[in-house]
């Protein structure tokens, strides 16, 4: 039996995205319904939006969400009804040549639902980063949730779906932060601000943060910067140079790039100390291009690193990371900017651009 549910669909590359009536089908052997409560406005969304990703229109927008299973196939086993669940995009196969090599966070196969979600006259919809979570309710693989405590902040642990597990997986697994080491952040957005949590948590003990927008210091203080750095101006190897006068004249351990543009990316090699690490997690224009010479990769050793999801694998770090959040030492709930209505999330891409918002996150009333 299907189900028709309010959605927020893209249909043209730059075109406001519209709520409309959309098509649940009934769950496959082992898909789930879930009933979504909160849902992040990402920035991965507006790219969706605007065709900067793929142009399958039309999209389904949303993935940042915590939901609660409503209705489950008949070869479900990893949740019941009823389970409160954060969505991911990596539910990993197990079967491809990384999941073999026991390296899944680089799964090549990931599961999404057996079925896709339509528009009323039967036109296909693609769900953004297979979960389509703009919705009343969206049609998910079991393995796309990630059970958590139903009395967690819904807002705040959802975040743990896309955004927030980028940045503090860019420190903690691709950066492998170590006690006592030194990491610089280029970019204070939402991304670079939970880089900086994740070294925190790490126990970094030098932490810098380098952004045009100096308004953003305030909050990665709070998070746990011990320097700021405001880069208006300043060229690639400037920006490299603060980094290493605020760590012995040396370069940080762990550099990580979260804006992801050549500039930024040439002062994180560049504020790297010998032998330390770059890791970019911030997503590059497919046209981008960067130049370095040859015998500085060579000489300077260490590793330059792709940060993909955060090397996160959902099963293991989502619940870990929530039990910091309830803990009180990784205050999630920092992240949350504003929580708005799901017809105000054009609204909130508008605020996006602003530099001002970390998340907008949607809340949808349960029944």
């Amino acid at each position: 039996m299907t189900t028709t549910v309010q959605g927020l669909v893209s249909f043209a590359a730059n075109d406001p995205a519209k709520l409309v009536d959309i098509t649940i089908p009934e769950p496959g052997p082992r898909d789930v319904i879930v009933d979504i409560k909160t849902c992040g406005v990402c920035h991965t969304d507006l790219a969706y939006r605007n065709g900067d990703i793929n142009d399958d229109y039309p999209f389904l927008l949303g993935h940042e969400a915590t939901a609660v299973v409503s209705e489950i196939g008949k070869d479900v086993t990893h949740v019941e009804v009823g389970d409160t669940v954060i969505l991911n995009w990596r539910a990993v196969c197990g079967q491809c040549r990384a999941c073999k090599k026991g390296e899944p966070k680089y799964c090549f196969d990931t599961f999404n639902a057996s079925k896709p979600m339509t528009l009323e006259d039967g036109t296909e919809l693609t769900a953004a980063l297979g979960i389509g979570a703009f919705a009343e309710k969206t049609l998910v693989h079991e393995l796309q949730c990630t059970k958590v405590d139903p009395d967690a902040d819904a807002a705040a642990v959802g975040l743990l779906g896309c955004g927030v597990m980028a940045g503090i997986g860019a420190t903690l697994n691709t950066g492998e932060v170590q006690r006592g080491e030194s990491v610089a952040v280029i970019g204070a957005g939402g991304v670079g601000l939970a880089a900086v949590a994740g070294a925190k948590l790490g126990g970094a003990t030098t932490i810098i943060v380098l952004d045009l927008n100096d308004k953003k210091f305030d909050k990665a203080r709070a998070l746990g910067a011990t320097h700021t750095v405001a880069t208006e101006g300043l060229e690639p190897e400037e920006v490299a140079e603060k980094i290493r006068e605020l760590t012995g004249g040396f370069g940080a351990d762990v550099v990580v790039d979260a804006v992801g543009i050549p500039a930024t990316y040439t002062a994180a090699f560049y504020g790297r100390d010998l032998a330390g690490r770059v890791v970019l997690v911030g997503v590059p224009n497919p046209k981008a291009e960067i130049t370095l010479p040859l015998i500085d990769v060579f000489s300077r050793g260490g590793a330059l690193k792709s940060s993909w999801y955060g090397d996160c694998l959902p099963e293991r770090d989502f619940p870990y990371l929530a039990d910091l959040f309830a803990q009180g030492r990784l205050p999630l709930d920092e992240f949350v900017t504003e929580r708005i209505a799901l017809d105000d999330v054009e609204g909130a891409f508008e605020r996006m651009k602003g530099g001002d918002i970390l998340r907008s996150v949607v809340e949808i009333p349960q029944a």
